[in-house]
């Protein structure tokens, strides 16, 4: 069974500000990034049975890089909705507020 993904305008934008940032770190570094988030996106269709955090919040935590995947999961719809991508560092508050 694969699931259907729903991305929310604010997640692109956290994905898109953090390939900025290691791009202004790195040259090529904000594409290794998108990568590894396009690879976990792939995993979560495949199982996203993750640890809920928050409420109904799910999360998976990228490979190499400080960031999280916020999701929530409908089971019926067979649907991902990624709510927010956030470094590990900043506090769950922030997102929870959208």
């Amino acid at each position: 069974m694969s699931y259907s993904i729903t991305i929310e305008d604010n997640a692109l934008q956290d994905i898109q500000d953090a390939i900025d940032y290691y791009d202004d770190q790195q040259i090529g570094l904000g594409e290794k990034f998108e990568n590894n988030v396009h690879k976990s996106i792939t995993t979560l269709t495949k199982n996203p049975f993750y640890q809920i955090r928050y409420e109904n919040i799910r999360c998976f935590p990228l490979k190499k890089f400080p960031f999280m995947i916020h999701f929530e999961l409908q089971e019926t719809n067979e649907l991902i909705r990624i709510i927010a991508v956030f470094h590990t560092s900043q506090s769950p508050k922030k997102w929870s507020k959208r």
